[in-house]
């Protein structure tokens, strides 16, 4: 299989430590998002969303979005499990989930900060505006995940929730949003990055980084 990626994305983060959880090996593609690259025809015959990740299998299929295909190796390759057995408890960590990549993530990404420069903010205005939809859908996450059994989100061992946690607050760093006042979600961090299929999914390990 290859995964089209990009070392910075987040979306792609997620699926780098998905994969990496499963024990998956894929040939990564990088497509420098900063340039551009996602708009080329060739990229645009493979994800007309022009956005990424998108895995591609050997057969040729392909299937974009992080979470389709993050459920998608859930279904293939069933262990270790990212969602707990119980069906309530599966809807609470897809709830987490879905917070971080429905509502923190599209609202900063590079998409609507493009945008956002070219409506004319300035790019102090730009970044505020990101650190703003990190601040408050983080503060919400630390919330819900306050009464939670740790050390992860959802108690002894890694899910979706932190798989897509994780990505989120390194976005969170980045627009210099001061995260320590989000201890819950800092403690399920630091439980993650001790494991090897989180740390070396970061982008500072990949192949494409700058």
């Amino acid at each position: 299989m290859k995964l089209h990626g990009y070392f910075r994305s987040s979306a792609a983060f997620r699926v780098r430590i998905a994969l990496n959880l499963k024990g998956l090996k894929v040939e990564h593609c990088s497509h420098h998002l900063r340039k551009g690259e996602q708009r080329s025809a060739s990229y645009l015959a493979l994800n007309p969303q022009g956005l990424v990740p998108t895995l591609e299998r050997d057969s040729g299929d392909v299937l974009s979005q992080s979470l389709a295909i993050i459920e998608w190796l859930e279904e293939t390759h069933p262990l270790p499990s990212l969602l707990p057995p119980e069906p309530w408890a599966r809807a609470r960590v897809r709830a987490i989930a879905l917070a971080v990549s429905c509502d923190i993530h599209p609202v900063q990404n590079l998409k609507v900060l493009n945008r956002l420069r070219g409506l004319g903010l300035d790019e102090a205005a730009v970044v505020e505006w990101a650190a703003w939809a990190n601040k408050e859908g983080l503060e919400a996450c630390e919330a819900l995940l306050a009464a939670e059994p740790g050390p992860f989100c959802f108690g002894a061992a890694p899910t979706l929730a932190d798989v897509c946690l994780v990505p989120q607050l390194g976005n969170a760093r980045r627009f210099m949003v001061d995260v320590n006042r989000f201890p819950r979600l800092l403690a399920a961090e630091a439980a993650a990055m001790a494991l090897p299929a989180f740390a070396d999914a970061v982008p500072e390990r990949q192949q494409d980084r700058e």
